[in-house]
């Protein structure tokens, strides 16, 4: 069965996720930078209220994936954060300054993780071989990887999607995401994806819980 995953910019956003029938939340906030750690209340308030699992975007800042020591301490402290707030997973993603996996960061945050989820988000989409990329984090240990197959949208990159869902078979998750809408979903399902990301937002500031409902009737 198809689930589809919502990118949840706040808490408005969240409810009107679950509400529109998603299986998962992203929580993050900033979704214009590409999305940021959401606050503490935030993901207090986001665990008291909801019922399906809430995964946490662990990113300090916007721009590249390259962090510093300190920047990876905030980013574990943020991850303690969440496994105490009983989170059910995050979504960060570490790279050296050549945009290969850092692995020794990774690891550091996934350490920090214990019991949760891992999803390795889109700073998997630059760097220089997928394939490559896509067997470090399986050899890390990670669940699952938030991609669009590359640069732009995921529906502009339908073959290379493809590739790595055949190429992941049942070790990995490779979840497209990036510009999922109702209306190029059926092109993305040809890639064999069980898994899709969206932050469903059209019109406002907020998730569309018509879209969502939309896009879970298009997965059937």
């Amino acid at each position: 069965m198809r689930k589809l995953e919502v990118c949840a910019n706040s808490i408005e956003s969240a409810l009107n996720a679950q509400n529109g029938g998603a299986d998962r939340i992203e929580l993050c906030m900033e979704l214009s930078v590409g999305g940021l750690t959401p606050s503490k209340g935030t993901i207090q308030l986001a665990m008291e209220l909801l019922e399906i699992p809430v995964y946490v975007l662990i990113r300090p800042r916007s721009g590249d994936f390259h962090y510093s020591k300190l920047e990876l301490e905030v980013m574990k402290e943020d991850i303690l954060f969440c496994t105490q707030a009983g989170c059910h997973g995050v979504v960060f993603g570490a790279l050296h300054a050549d945009r290969r996996i850092d692995q020794s960061a990774t690891e550091l945050l996934m350490d920090a993780a214990g019991y949760m989820d891992v999803t390795f988000h889109r700073a998997f989409d630059v760097v220089p071989n997928y394939f490559e990329a896509m067997d470090t984090l399986r050899d890390l240990g990670v669940q699952r990887i938030l991609t669009a197959g590359g640069q732009g949208n995921c529906s502009d990159n339908i073959e290379t999607l493809g590739e790595l869902v055949e190429e992941a078979e049942d070790d990995l998750i490779i979840m497209p995401g990036g510009g999922l809408r109702p209306e190029n979903l059926d092109l993305l399902k040809e890639t064999g994806a069980l898994e899709y990301h969206s932050s469903a937002i059209i019109n406002g500031p907020y998730t569309d819980l018509k879209i969502v409902r939309k896009l879970k009737k298009g997965m059937l």
